[in-house]
């Protein structure tokens, strides 16, 4: 089975950017939707931004579109998350995760229930005010 391991959590200050990378194990076939999943605690596991490796669709939360950006580099099994105008509220352990899905469509609804099967083992980040 894949592994994903996360990198690029750390601290910082309200307004500033991270770029969280994950790194997959082998290569990722074109039937996956990719993603990040945030977690603070008390509180259950809540997606951000979602991908399909087929078709390249990319799908946010309401609470980071326009500020966070999912990307993927195929040539290095990398995911990426780009994270700007950071809030105090972007604090959480992040998670990058994968399910097989044939549609790209089907990532949309990995943003309410991220209901993925393999997960990395996180990366936190914590943004002061």
């Amino acid at each position: 089975q894949v592994q994903l391991v996360e990198s690029g959590g750390g601290s910082v200050q309200a307004g500033g950017s991270l770029r969280l990378s994950c790194a997959a194990s082998e290569m990722i076939s074109s039937s996956y939707c990719m993603g990040w999943v945030r977690q603070s605690p008390g509180e259950g596991r809540k997606g951000v931004a979602t991908v399909h490796t087929g078709d390249g669709r990319t799908y946010y939360a309401d609470s980071v579109e326009g500020r966070f950006t999912i990307s993927r580099d195929n040539a290095k099994n990398t995911l990426y998350l780009e994270m700007d105008s950071l809030k105090s509220e972007d604090t959480a352990m992040y998670y990058c995760a994968a399910v097989l899905r044939t549609y790209g469509s089907a990532c949309s609804l990995l943003i309410t229930r991220p209901n993925f099967t393999t997960w990395g083992q996180g990366t936190q980040v914590t943004v002061s005010s």
